[in-house]
């Protein structure tokens, strides 16, 4: 089962709305393997990698599980290890 982009990115709380995370995509800002997305739409399965800007940086991530909904902090960070 995938999930739309800007889901995942709110469940795995990188930003605090959908509607943030659409703006993040649509303005180019967010990666999927290496690639630039602007599709809020694009589906996202577990072991894709996703480039994004945070406020302490930039912060490339593997998608370990796809959450089933947005959690507590603890729990979303099961869902995703960094990259190096």
């Amino acid at each position: 089962m995938a999930l739309r982009l800007d889901t995942l990115l709110c469940r795995l709380r990188f930003v605090k709305t959908r509607g943030r995370a659409q703006k993040l995509i649509a303005d180019g800002l967010i990666r999927v393997d290496g690639t630039r997305c602007i599709k809020p739409d694009t589906k996202i399965d577990a072991g894709q990698v996703l480039t994004l800007p945070l406020p302490s940086g930039i912060a490339v991530v593997r998608v370990l599980t796809l959450p089933e909904r947005r959690g507590p902090a603890a729990e979303t960070r099961a869902c995703y290890e960094p990259v190096k």
